[in-house]
């Protein structure tokens, strides 16, 4: 019974799964710091607190390339930062409490990696990871062919691979 329902769920994702060859591409991947601050009537020992978000800034970075804005950076990953959020007052902390303790204001930095490619005449935008970014960045000043392969559904692009190297 286990093999058929790994048989049944490797042949699914395998059958889900297309790969696709371009040279027209983009990788984009959005910076993004936020502040929050985490709200509950015991901080200490409530196990899912509630989360509110304050200010947030965002810089779009493509194909690693240094964008205009960019305030710091590249970082470790090759990523570019615009500038901080203005941090919350005490005034705007208190503000959203609703009778409950709040933590201190918290720093959270995020990123959205995204591969625009077109084929043909069809142009595509998918969401994607570190691996396809980097990959994409490193091919792009020669355009050097890329095979992608697209996940389950062909929602997100799981892997780049130059062609011809």
């Amino acid at each position: 019974m286990q093999k058929l329902l790994f048989s049944l769920l490797f042949s699914a994702v395998i059958t889900g799964c297309s790969n696709v060859t371009t040279s027209q591409y983009e990788a984009t991947a959005l910076t993004t710091y936020t502040w929050q601050v985490k709200y509950a009537n015991d901080l200490t020992s409530e196990p899912s607190p509630r989360l509110e978000e304050f200010a947030t800034t965002s810089l779009l970075n493509r194909n690693g390339l240094q964008p205009s804005g960019a305030v710091t950076g590249p970082d470790d990953k090759g990523l570019w930062w615009t500038t901080l959020p203005p941090r919350p007052t005490v005034d705007e902390v208190e503000q959203r409490q609703e009778g409950q303790q709040s933590g201190q204001p918290e720093l959270l930095k995020s990123v959205k990696y995204e591969l625009t490619y077109q084929v043909g005449s069809e142009k595509n935008t998918l969401t994607t990871n570190y691996e396809v970014y980097r990959q994409v960045v490193k091919a792009y000043p020669s355009r050097t062919p890329l095979e992608l392969t697209l996940g389950v559904g062909d929602n997100s692009v799981e892997k780049a691979e130059p062609i011809g190297n």
